[in-house]
């Protein structure tokens, strides 16, 4: 009998040519810091825009012949690349304005060639890396499916407040109404930041999609890229397995997802951010969604939302899921518990670094190292934060209104806060001089590369 192998999957990325991006997002980057991670497969991001379409195929070669790419000139990187990207469309449904982010993936970049000049019909392809088009979900997926049928598409972060299949402001309360008649041919969604598995579980009508969790990052950093990711065991690694193991729903093959807390997102509970108000589902409800300090509407969370639609009690499970795992990113693990002011301090850098040499990459930290051997390297309290949070004996303080939340490791003695950092834009504005984070990261990752 053949071998698997492991194989973590992070299929929504972006590049330096989508708004709000780090200027690092570039092919050697998301190789360099993907190994670091344990990323095997990542997807490109943005193969709409043209001119990352262009380094795509100066930087990637399907030597293969299997639609996945590697980067060229580099035989050694243990990473391979799908081409995948993001796109918005804003149409109306039902007099309304609907706005919904959709993630695409494709085998080769001659296809997604044929898909952009389809798309740049509905919209100027070259003003963003995630573009905005003109046109209803199911024109998407009928125009990308018409290309190829080994093309498959499916709804981005789909509970966000925000551009989401399910989103509180423009959202559907059904999967058949955003897609129509084109539903037939979506086989996932992406659970997001905002989601997780068992959220999902709770509405029937999704137990024929596949779950999955992706980072949607918009830097390259350990802590952002692989963020959310999804295992797969397959016997052999190609474009065609895996999709064709999304198309099926094959629990054998694609054995869990990768999910941060949702409620460590920004959006989990029902709150208003300029009172300080925030609220479970219930209370929010209770009180018909408005601010008891100043009156107006508050901002609808996830859990809420999923609470409207859901048509089953929490903790149902549809027979023969994938499994999922809460994890944090190391480098957020190192830093509560230090008490630094950043993930990328120098200080989270060298001990980050030396559990990787230890280890090899920092999912088999997260997920496979003992207690024992990582106090050896790094120190007990430590180790018993990532075992702490590999098994969810944390606390959770929920997010809102756009307010990230918090995550408690050690609840009885007060330590080990962790609170999401203000994403990409504060990375950015240190690294055109070399200082700061990305001086620390030229010093420290140096052994590795």
């Amino acid at each position: 009998m053949p071998i698997k192998m492991r194989v973590i999957a992070d299929l929504h990325i972006h590049s330096r040519y989508s708004r709000a991006t780090s200027a690092n997002m570039n092919i050697s980057e998301i190789v360099r810091f993907s190994q670091v991670k344990g990323l095997t497969l990542v997807g490109t991001g943005d193969f709409t825009h043209p001119k990352w379409l262009r380094e795509l195929k100066e930087n990637l070669e399907d030597a293969y012949g299997i639609g996945l790419y590697k980067p060229v000139g580099v035989p050694e990187a243990k990473v391979w690349f799908m081409i995948t990207g993001e796109v918005s469309t804003v149409f109306t449904f039902n007099g309304k304005s609907r706005k919904v982010h959709h993630v695409i993936l494709t085998p080769s970049i001659e296809s997604a060639e044929q898909i952009n000049d389809r798309l740049s019909r509905c919209g100027d392809l070259e003003a963003d890396g995630r573009p905005t088009l003109n046109m209803s979900a199911a024109q998407l997926v009928e125009e990308v499916i018409e290309v190829s049928g080994d093309n498959i598409v499916f709804p981005a972060h789909a509970w966000t407040p925000w551009f989401s299949v399910f989103g509180a402001f423009s959202g559907f309360d059904r999967m058949e109404d955003c897609y129509q008649d084109m539903v037939k041919h979506i086989y996932a969604l992406e659970t997001g930041l905002s989601s997780n598995p068992p959220m999902n579980w709770r509405l029937s009508s999704l137990d024929k999609f596949t779950l999955l969790s992706n980072s949607d990052s918009h830097s390259s950093w350990p802590w952002r890229i692989g963020r959310e990711a999804n295992l797969f065991e397959v016997k052999r690694l190609t474009y065609r397995d895996i999709v064709d193991s999304i198309r099926r729903k094959d629990a054998n093959i694609l054995k869990l997802t990768i999910e941060t807390d949702p409620a460590y997102g920004k959006y989990h509970w029902s709150g208003h951010r300029a009172c300080g108000i925030s609220l479970p589902p219930e209370e929010a409800m209770k009180i018909g969604n408005i601010c008891p300090v100043c009156r107006r509407r508050l901002t609808k969370g996830v859990e809420q939302r999923v609470e409207e639609l859901a048509d089953r009690p929490y903790g149902f499970r549809p027979p023969n899921s994938p499994g999922y795992v809460h994890l944090l990113p190391l480098s957020e693990v190192i830093s509560a518990v230090i008490g630094a002011s950043s993930p990328s301090s120098q200080r989270v850098w060298s001990i980050y670094n030396a559990l990787i040499s230890r280890f090899g990459d920092e999912y088999a930290v997260l997920m496979d190292a003992g207690f024992e051997e990582m106090a050896k390297v790094a120190n007990p309290l430590i180790a018993e934060a990532v075992v702490r949070v590999r098994e969810g004996r944390v606390k959770v303080i929920p997010g809102y209104d756009g307010v990230y939340g918090q995550i408690i490791i050690f609840p009885e003695k007060g330590l080990g806060a962790v609170r999401e950092s203000e994403d990409h834009v504060e990375v950015e504005r240190e690294a055109p001089g070399k200082r700061g984070v990305e001086g620390a990261r030229q010093k420290s990752l140096t052994n590795f590369f």
